[in-house]
């Protein structure tokens, strides 16, 4: 009984640590007043059905089309991709598209994508996004307004994603996530950035040699994040509805759990701090539930008290970025992470390739 005291009461007491620090958070900072040109820059793998949503929300971007440079790169798609990106930027000259076809220095796969789009890019700011992504109108200002104080380097905005009930499961799973660690980066502990919503100053960039000079990742926006931090860059984690980003959610579990594998890949380097909260979340279930351990009674009120912290976590979030959901959606993220939870965690330990934009790679590469 006295383990199950310590280990709930440190679990609990990291909930309410993180429901206090949410409800205290600072929103994002106001747009900025400065216009600089900024870089756009979208990496490109067979992404024909879903990269005219992402353009189309670009041409909405509440920023001078002057000022913006939209670079598209097509990495050596297999389908329509270019002819989709070339159609729809015909008459719009802020948009570019890049064939990649060769590789930069140690650059393979998007990390090598990235790399000709940072030595095209004419601009001091590198805003980086996915094709399955639709941005706010308000995201350029925004992300630029975080760099103006504290030497930031990196800055890192939220994203969810929507469509059907489990696309909408996914949009929570984006939103619990990034939402931890934007709270652990506003108490100073540097975590991860996410390529999908993300800006890189020039400067903080070029400091580490650009993607060419680093050692292959498949988790590369992370990678990037931790050599930029490591050169003594400052970074923010942003939770606002005003670069909040809409991703494409996987639409089946194989694919899902293909995503999964790739980040778990990635967490073995996240800090200790975040390994630990992690940790400490994945081992609960099995903890509260190990049979003859706890009465039902008991097992009964402890999981209730862990949906109830879990659904006002999310439901505050949610708030905080301008969007809603039911109730019952919200009570449905615990089955779902519960189910999913198992899954990553069985599939992950099954030896096999990770799954990447139609690219096979070994687990024990990057």
């Amino acid at each position: 009984m006295l383990l199950s005291i310590i280990f709930l009461g440190l679990f609990f007491g990291l909930f309410i640590v993180f429901l206090v620090l949410l409800l205290l958070a600072k929103p994002a900072p106001a747009g900025t007043k400065a216009r600089p040109r900024v870089s756009i820059l979208i990496a490109a793998r067979n992404e024909e059905a879903t990269i005219e949503r992402c353009l189309t929300s670009l041409t909405r971007l509440n920023y001078p089309s002057e000022l913006m440079e939209i670079l598209i790169a097509d990495d050596a798609s297999t389908d329509n991709t270019a002819a989709v990106v070339a159609h729809f930027i015909k008459d719009k000259p802020q948009f570019q598209l890049l064939s990649v076809r060769h590789r930069l220095g140690t650059a393979r796969g998007k990390s090598n994508a990235l790399a000709h789009l940072c030595r095209a890019a004419t601009t001091d700011y590198f805003l980086l996004t996915d094709a399955d992504m639709a941005l706010a109108p308000e995201w350029v200002e925004t992300m630029l307004a975080a760099t103006e104080t504290n030497n930031v380097g990196v800055v890192t905005g939220i994203t969810t994603a929507n469509s059907t009930v489990f696309g909408r499961l996914q949009g929570l799973d984006w939103l619990f996530g990034l939402n931890v660690i934007r709270l652990l980066s506003d108490t100073g502990v540097p975590v991860t950035s996410v390529g999908n919503n993300m800006l890189v100053t020039r400067a903080a960039y070029e400091s580490i040699g650009g993607y060419e000079a680093l050692a292959f990742s498949i988790t590369e926006d992370l990678q990037l994040f931790s050599k930029i931090v490591a050169q003594g860059w400052g970074f923010r984690n942003l939770c606002d509805p005003r670069i909040l980003g809409v991703t494409v959610p996987q639409p089946t579990m194989r694919h899902l759990l293909w995503q999964r594998k790739r980040w778990m890949k990635g967490a073995v380097r996240l800090p200790s701090q975040l390994s630990l909260l992690f940790g400490t979340y994945g081992i609960f279930y099995p903890f509260l539930f190990w049979p003859g351990l706890h009465t039902p009674l008991f097992m009964l009120g402890v999981y209730a008290a862990k949906i109830l912290c879990q659904t006002l976590f999310l439901a505050i979030t949610l708030r905080q970025v301008g969007r809603r959901e039911s109730l019952g959606l919200l009570l449905l993220y615990e089955p779902y992470l519960c189910v999913m939870s198992l899954a990553v965690i069985g599939y992950t330990l099954w030896p096999g390739y990770i799954q990447w934009k139609q690219r096979r790679y070994q687990w024990a590469e990057g």
